[in-house]
């Protein structure tokens, strides 16, 4: 039986930023609402649900679907580290596109404020964990390594803050909106982990977000595929950095099944929780050969009017980086982007986007879970 194709009919966001005081659920409520909304349909014509989440409460899925009149239907509950979101979405492209199920709502939601008064540590039971290496430490020895082996100056890994808080400040959502930062103010910042300053490190963040997913229909935002893979063994005898080699196996076979290139695409929202992680992201899967990802963002390439724009919405930098919803926020992103609804960050022309979430990895393991997506804007976007 042929699979049939899919598309994004909604999409709904909460408010990024630190919102101890409101319960989870809340948020969730928020994205789920005005997704089912915008797909202009009643909870009711919602056939399951995937639900996304890192550190969310036991049954978060039911807890977050029943507020919204959605209790009783199929609930699967997805966690992939960062990636939990956009496993999620993937899961609901999967079902609708093998006809398990018509529609489907894909939620991620995170509340990291009432959980955490510092970065996240890896599981104590893993080396890195039992090292005290929080995800900062993870990610500047990632920064440390690219800038010796390629012999970059530490302001190129700045410059992604830049523009990426430059993107923000149009976000009226964004976690860290306001008057973006120079590039002297990003250098300046408090350090984190050297090369990175606290500028260049995402933010603590609480939100939700959510897309329904259905049969194509004229006016979706079509999901031309969405590809998921989990990181194999990783060692020392691997010459790349980590979660490298997923996010370039990942890309390769989302390319293969659509038959288009990088080339094709027209903008991105991709995993930037550190500066360097928008680079190395960008060069796996094909923006930049390796070792020159990093002049993307000081070149203008990747700014909005550049010739691919990276993270219009501000990525986790700026709109912020609630883990299970990190996913499914970039998703809603992209499909404001090719209906031409993004306001002052609107990229203009956009017909082809590219989603990437990586989830990072396990002691020993490349990742969790990465996720590309391909989407094309519907026929009557501008």
């Amino acid at each position: 039986m042929s699979e049939q194709r899919t598309g994004i009919s909604g999409v709904g966001t909460s408010s990024f930023g630190r919102f101890p005081a409101r319960r989870i659920e809340e948020l969730a409520w928020e994205a789920i609402t005005e997704a089912i909304d915008d797909a202009g349909l009643m909870p009711g014509e919602i056939d399951a649900a995937y639900v996304g989440s890192v550190f969310g409460p036991p049954g978060i899925a039911n807890r977050v679907l029943a507020g919204v009149g959605l209790a009783g239907i199929p609930t699967f509950t997805t966690e992939a580290a960062c990636a939990s979101g956009t496993v999620a979405l993937h899961e609901a492209d999967q079902a609708v596109r093998a006809g398990r199920f018509g529609r489907v709502i894909a939620v991620g939601v995170e509340q990291l404020s009432t959980r955490f008064a510092g970065p996240i540590v890896p599981e104590p039971t893993d080396p890195e964990g039992r090292a005290g290496l929080a995800m900062p430490a993870l990610y500047a020895l990632q920064a440390s390594r690219y800038l010796q082996e390629w012999g970059v100056a530490p302001e190129l890994l700045a410059h992604v803050a830049v523009k990426n808080k430059a993107h923000g400040a149009h976000n009226p959502r964004a976690h860290l909106g306001g008057q973006p930062p120079s590039l002297e103010q990003v250098m300046e910042s408090r350090p984190i982990a050297g090369p990175l300053t606290l500028l260049q490190c995402c933010p603590m963040s609480d939100g939700a977000a959510a897309a329904v997913v259905a049969p194509y229909a004229s006016g979706d935002v079509e999901i031309l595929t969405s590809q998921l893979s989990s990181g194999g063994l990783w060692g020392s005898s691997d010459p790349t950095p980590w979660g490298v080699a997923t996010v370039r196996a990942t890309a390769a076979r989302a390319f293969a099944a659509t038959e288009l290139t990088i080339r094709d695409v027209d903008v991105m929202e991709v995993h930037d929780a550190f500066t360097i992680g928008e680079i190395l992201t960008l060069e796996a899967i094909g923006v930049a050969p390796p070792g020159r990802g990093a002049e993307l963002a000081s070149s203008g390439h990747t700014a909005i009017g550049g010739a691919q724009p990276v993270n219009p919405s501000g990525g986790l930098l700026s709109r912020g980086h609630p883990l299970g919803s990190t996913g499914l926020a970039q998703a809603a992103e992209l499909v404001w982007q090719l209906r031409g609804q993004a306001g002052e960050r609107q990229v203009g022309g956009a017909r082809i986007a590219l989603l990437e979430t990586m989830g990072g990895g396990a002691a020993g393991v490349d990742a969790n879970a990465c996720v590309i997506a391909l989407l094309r804007g519907p026929d009557e976007s501008p």
